[in-house]
């Protein structure tokens, strides 16, 4: 199941509380279907639970059944819920102060959606049936897609007027409100019902900090390693024209040690070369004697020796 199944499985599990709250449920579950006319309710899901909770939430809302549903054995695939009887589809229209005749354009009711818990109901309807949420795994992105114009922005405003801020639009004729910010649908999930969901996205936001916190570490790690190892071979490869010029034999006694020590531990990084040495030194002293014999060398290749 995708993520967003698993929200929709977790809001269907959990009934909306009065009957207020049904109807405004199901008016975003209408605004955000298929097909909302005068002559036609259309819902087509894939969703399993959601289409085992429409006909449950229909029923209650406005005492109608489907004239068209899928039977409970229906096979996996795209659900197709209708209402086409005139006298229900009146019904339907009258609860929300609407006319199936004589509109032109939907627009959201507030005065269904008049208490905290209503708006809610909406909003988690309106995610049922035009809602997603990408994998967390993958990206933050969640939206709300219908095809009114006018739905989507007066769900903007709502949206704001509940402490969010969503952004807007258009896909293929369709209107978009939508979240790209982990924290903002973390809150909209628990807003609408689904904490569940909304605690798995958390936890698979700070999976991801780790993950990527331990890849910056070990490509800092690397780059370290490879930058030591790099170093160590310029040093050797210093000391060996030193060596070739008989000049190491001169050296002062703590040059002629670095020089030994690095040619016989060329893995070992500056201050594990410092604890070799006796007595023991820093890793700012080894570096300043290894600096001595590049600079050294870099003679030599001056004076052409």
């Amino acid at each position: 199941m995708s993520f967003s199944g698993g929200i929709k499985a977790e809001l269907c599990r959990n009934a909306p509380g009065c009957d207020f709250c049904v109807a405004a449920e199901c008016f975003g579950i209408l605004l955000y279907c298929n097909t909302f006319s005068g002559n036609e309710i259309r819902i087509i899901t894939e969703n399993r639970d959601l289409a085992a909770a429409l006909p449950r939430l229909f029923l209650s809302a406005f005492g109608v059944r489907f004239d068209v549903a899928p039977g409970e054995d229906a096979a996996a695939g795209k659900r197709v819920f209708v209402v086409n009887e005139r006298e229900k589809l009146k019904r339907v229209f009258e609860l929300y102060g609407l006319s199936g005749e004589s509109m032109l354009a939907h627009h959201i009711n507030l005065g269904v959606l008049e208490a905290d818990c209503c708006r809610r109901s909406f909003v988690r309807g309106a995610f049922l049936a035009g809602g997603s949420v990408t994998d967390p795994a993958k990206r933050y992105h969640l939206e709300l897609v219908t095809g009114h114009y006018n739905v989507s922005r007066e769900m903007y405003t709502l949206l704001l007027d509940m402490d969010f801020q969503p952004k807007e639009m258009s896909r293929n004729g369709s209107y978009i409100v939508y979240f790209k910010q982990s924290g903002a649908i973390e809150d909209f999930l628990t807003l609408i019902g689904a904490p569940v969901a909304a605690m798995e996205l958390m936890s698979a936001k700070i999976e991801k900090s780790m993950r990527n916190s331990v890849n910056r570490r070990v490509n800092c790690d690397t780059a370290n390693v490879t930058k030591t190892v790099e170093a160590a071979q310029q040093q050797i490869e210093a000391i060996g024209r030193l060596t070739a010029a008989r000049v190491t034999p001169e050296l002062p006694e703590k040059l002629r040690q670095a020089a030994v020590l690095r040619t016989e531990n060329p893995e070992l990084s500056l201050a594990e070369l410092g604890g070799l040495c006796s007595p023991p030194v820093t890793k700012s002293c080894m570096n300043h004697r290894m600096r001595k014999l590049l600079e050294m060398s870099a003679a030599l290749d001056e004076t052409g020796s």
